[in-house]
């Protein structure tokens, strides 16, 4: 090859490649990061877009400047010269994309590895190292359990800045996935399964928690936010969620409402939830008389057993029956929130 069409082909490649980084930066394909797991991802990502604007820059070079050189002229109908292929440079097509295909792979399994470690706590009996937090999914909402704080449950994920967290996820009927896009990071919730997910938020704010897999009629609305704050702000939070949960069944009634995630779902006027997946619980009153059953004693019934009595235009099967699971001082003081919000 003479040395203009070199120059001509290397000019090409540097157009194709200018154009393929210019979309690469200038569009935003990520969220800005805010999590140390997040931030090794983006880098694999942007690891592996390198290298695809270089090979794409090389192909189209090749291509155009091959399609402009030898093109057929008008009137030539001879037949191409034969080639029966090149040994050198067959050898390079194999060994460079080896190559490139195993350092993706070091640099992504190294990544995984980081990801996945949780490093000793600098301080011996820290509370927060690691947080651990049971996510559990069901048809349409989450539901975040911290394991060291005892029966501490919440409806929006609550996380301490600059501490590991692991996630335990699992599903109570159907697979669904969790999702926070600054997190940088996915994981299944499967029945019956618990997967880990270990995640160190570093930048305080909140995220929205996404399912991203389809679970339903009420897919798109499955959601909840995680929050992160300053290490002793969520201690004083989860000191005072307890306090709350210890406290007089009427005065917990709330905290037992939104800890549990009937906010996701339901509309409740005293407590500001206004969801259209379940029942609204507003009309509670009436639903009981229609059922023939003493207000209280259907609140009861219809959280322990959902199908017990079904409200028309819903369908048996929406609502889980974990609830069933509740301690006694909870579900009593759910029920008399219940009751005591229901409209007359």
């Amino acid at each position: 090859m003479r040395r203009g069409s070199v120059a001509q082909l290397v000019a090409i490649g540097i157009v194709c490649g200018g154009g393929a980084a210019l979309v690469a930066i200038l569009i935003p394909w990520l969220p800005d990061p805010a999590s140390r797991q997040a931030g090794r991802i983006d880098f694999v990502f942007w690891f592996v877009t390198v290298i695809c604007i270089a090979i794409f820059a090389l192909v189209a070079a090749v291509i155009i400047y091959s399609v402009l050189k030898f093109r057929a002229q008008p009137g030539e109908d001879m037949d191409g010269p034969p080639i029966h292929g090149n040994t050198g440079l067959e050898i390079v097509w194999t060994a460079v994309p080896a190559a490139l295909v195993t350092a993706i792979s070091i640099v992504s399994a190294i990544v995984l590895a980081k990801n996945d470690h949780i490093p000793k706590a600098s301080a011996a009996g820290d509370p927060l190292h690691p947080l651990v937090v049971e996510v559990t999914a069901q048809q349409f909402a989450w539901s975040f359990k911290y394991t060291g704080f005892g029966d501490l449950t919440s409806a929006t994920l609550k996380l301490p800045l600059n501490k590991p967290v692991k996630l335990r996820i699992t599903s109570l009927d159907v697979n669904h996935s969790f999702w926070v896009p600054e997190f940088g990071q996915k994981q299944d919730a499967v029945p019956g399964s618990w997967n880990n997910l270990v995640i160190t938020p570093d930048k305080n704010g909140t995220y929205p928690v996404i399912c991203t897999e389809l679970c339903g009629l009420g897919h798109a609305l499955m959601r909840s936010r995680a929050e992160v704050m300053p290490a002793q702000k969520f201690l004083s939070w989860a000191k005072g969620q307890q306090k709350k949960l210890g406290g007089p069944a009427g005065s917990s009634g709330k905290a037992v409402f939104t800890a549990n995630g009937c906010d996701s779902c339901h509309t409740f006027t005293p407590a500001g939830a206004n969801k259209k997946i379940g029942p609204d619980l507003d009309n509670l009153r009436q639903e009981a008389q229609r059922a023939g059953q003493p207000l209280e004693q259907f609140i009861r019934t219809s959280i322990v057993d959902p199908n017990a009595y079904v409200e028309p235009g819903f369908t048996k099967g929406l609502m889980p029956t974990s609830f069933s699971s509740l301690p006694k001082a909870q579900l009593d003081a759910l029920v008399s929130y219940l009751a005591g919000g229901a409209k007359k």
